[in-house]
Parts: C-alpha cells; sequence; structure tokens
C-alpha cells in the first residue's frame, strides 16, 4: 500500500519563500521607486501652481493699487470741482441776499462798517474838544 502522505520537501518550500520574498521585496523597491518620481512630479506641480497663483495675486494687488490711486485722483478732482462749484454758490446767493436788502432798503455791510467809522471819528473828534476844555 502507498501512503499518500503530500510531498513535502523542505529544500523546495525554502526555495519557493525564498522566491516570494525576492518578489516581495522587488515590488516594495518598485513602489519605493515609484512614489519618489511621481511625489516629484507633484512637488513640481506644486511649485508651479504656487508660482502662477503668486504672479496672479501680485498682478492682482498692483490693479488694487492702480484702481486706488486712479479713485484718490478722481476723489481729489471731484473735491476741487464741488470747492469752485461751491464758491460759485456762494457768490450767487451772497449777490441775491445783497439784492435783497437793497431791495427793502436795508443797509449792506459796507454801509454799517463806514456808519462805525464815521461814529469813530466823530468820537474822537469830541474827544479832543473836550481835552482841552477840562485843562483850563
Amino acid at each position: 500500500m502507498a501512503s499518500s502522505k503530500p510531498d513535502f520537501d523542505p529544500l523546495k518550500m525554502s526555495e519557493h519563500m525564498k522566491d516570494s520574498a525576492q518578489q516581495i521585496w522587488l515590488a516594495g523597491m518598485g513602489a519605493f521607486a515609484k512614489a519618489q518620481q511621481e511625489g516629484t512630479k507633484v512637488f513640481e506641480t506644486l511649485v508651479k501652481d504656487g508660482t502662477k497663483l503668486q504672479e496672479a495675486t501680485q498682478q492682482a494687488q498692483a490693479k488694487v493699487t492702480e484702481a486706488a490711486h486712479k479713485m484718490s485722483a478722481m476723489a481729489s478732482d471731484m473735491g476741487q470741482r464741488a470747492s469752485g462749484h461751491m464758491d460759485k454758490l456762494e457768490g450767487i446767493f451772497e449777490e441775491r441776499v445783497a439784492k435783497a436788502l437793497q431791495s427793502m432798503s436795508l443797509p449792506t455791510a459796507q454801509d454799517l462798517a463806514d456808519l462805525q467809522a464815521r461814529v469813530a471819528a466823530l468820537e474822537a473828534q469830541l474827544a479832543e474838544k473836550s481835552t482841552p476844555a477840562k485843562r483850563k
């Protein structure tokens, strides 16, 4: 009777394990090389993308600065124009008020100033005349 024992050859088993270990090692080395290669590509892509983003940001910043300068210049110009218009409007208002006061026969600011000057002159004359009288 022949025994039905499985063939167990330690030498074959050792050789098979050695081949499997070698293949696993090579697969690991291949995966490591692939990861390094892909990692370098990913890194280079990230650097390129970062450079593009930085350039776009700098261009946007330059445009914002330029727009701010333009807006400042426009605001200054509008302020000057508005000031000029306000001066004109003020002049027109003063002329109309003066005409209205004149039509009502009210004295103008110049009339009042002239009157004050005359009163001051008269007071000075009175003071001169009354001073010698006191001396006598």
